[in-house]
């Protein structure tokens, strides 16, 4: 038992001077190939066989014969082991540098594709991480060039929308100014309507800006629907009566939601309002309210007679006035997409589809626990 012991002490501290030498060439190329490295942790593994049994043999003086059997041994061992590690860096080294070239065409192209043939995990894993990445960044890319081209479209439809009021102001100004209006009265009348257009573009405006920087505090209310609805239909009922449109809202369930209430009475408002627009007259806006399993459905449903199926996705979009005149009372193209803004920082969604003689928009928020 004593020799085993000794023999393993000696066999121990040999490797571990071959070990420790070893580590101090890693650290030494520890910036060059992995072939490298691989090269030499291959060899550290033979030297630290040979060293252990150098040790063993001269502590236990083992025969001249038997300590040439051993190195010999040792030896072939190495030049195996090292041909085996070239071999293995270089495979690892050639992935490497497939992958580096991909990822270099990734950062040029924008896209990345991974390479074929068959790579250790750690690289195949890699592969996978950086295709991901670039999905996410073609993704990233294509909603900033849509938002981009929203927003030029916006600043060009706004630039339009304010140049009729601010000609229009400037023209009846000249006119009272020059003593030609034989009524007055219904110039400042005109005036007046002229401003508070203007002053409805600016308050959305501001309103979408504050959606886009994330700056929209809430103030989340338990309330009834039923209440909601109701409030937002006496808000739109003169609106409804001068175009000669019913509002229905005989569906509304009186199911419990946690919401800011200006905001949401802001959202049904808009929605009404482009319902009410749209709708000929002699048609209907109907509004209804469902608790669906986690969450509450509001509708607002129009007789405009249907969106085109190409322009549903952009319904919500910042500017989006479809195919109408941009005239009044088509507004700057902002009221759905501050609904959608107002929906989503409620963590809820909105959408549209087209029903039997016009379309329908929902909003689904989370039902109050």
């Amino acid at each position: 038992m004593r020799d085993f012991l000794l023999i393993a002490v000696f066999a121990f501290l040999g490797a571990a001077a071959a070990g420790l030498l070893g580590a101090f060439v890693l650290r030494l190329l520890r910036h060059r190939s992995v072939a490298v490295s691989l090269t030499v942790v291959a060899a550290v593994t033979v030297v630290a066989m040979l060293a252990g049994t150098l040790a063993v043999a001269r502590a236990m003086f083992l025969s001249a014969h038997d300590l040439t059997v051993v190195t010999t041994v040792a030896a072939m061992a190495a030049v195996v082991s090292l041909a085996t590690a070239l071999v293995l860096g270089r495979w690892v080294v050639a992935r490497s540098r497939e992958l580096t070239l991909a990822a270099r065409t990734f950062g040029e192209a924008g896209s990345f594709a991974a390479p074929g043939g068959a790579v250790t995990a750690e690289l195949a894993e890699l592969s996978r991480e950086l295709a991901a990445t670039s999905a996410r960044l073609t993704e990233s890319r294509e909603r900033e060039r849509a938002l981009e081209t929203s927003r030029r479209e916006l600043v060009a439809w706004i630039s339009h929308d304010l140049r009729t009021p601010l000609a229009g102001l400037c023209a009846m100004a000249e006119a009272l100014e020059d003593g030609v209006v034989q009524d007055p009265e219904r110039y400042f009348r005109q005036i007046r309507t002229e401003v508070d257009r203007l002053n409805g573009m600016v308050g959305d405006l501001f309103e979408l800006s504050r959606i886009h920087a994330g700056a929209l505090a809430l103030t989340p209310t338990r309330m009834s629907v039923y209440d909601l609805v109701g409030e937002a239909l006496a808000g739109a009922d003169p609106l409804a009566r001068e175009h000669g449109v019913r509002l229905v809202g005989g569906r509304v369930e009186p199911v419990p939601v946690e919401v800011d209430g200006k905001e949401m009475t802001r959202v049904l408002a808009n929605l009404l309002v482009n319902a009410i627009r749209r709708t000929p007259a002699d048609g209907t806006v109907a509004v209804a309210a469902e608790r669906r399993e986690d969450s509450v459905v509001l509708s607002v449903t129009d007789g405009c007679g249907g969106i085109p199926e190409q322009d549903l996705p952009r319904v919500f979009d910042t500017g989006w006035r479809g195919t109408q005149a941009r005239t009044p009372p088509a507004g700057a193209g902002l009221g759905l997409a501050i609904v959608r803004g107002i929906v989503e920082a409620h963590e809820g969604h909105a959408a549209v589809r087209n029903v039997s003689g016009g379309c329908r928009f929902e909003v689904t928020l989370p039902a109050a626990r």
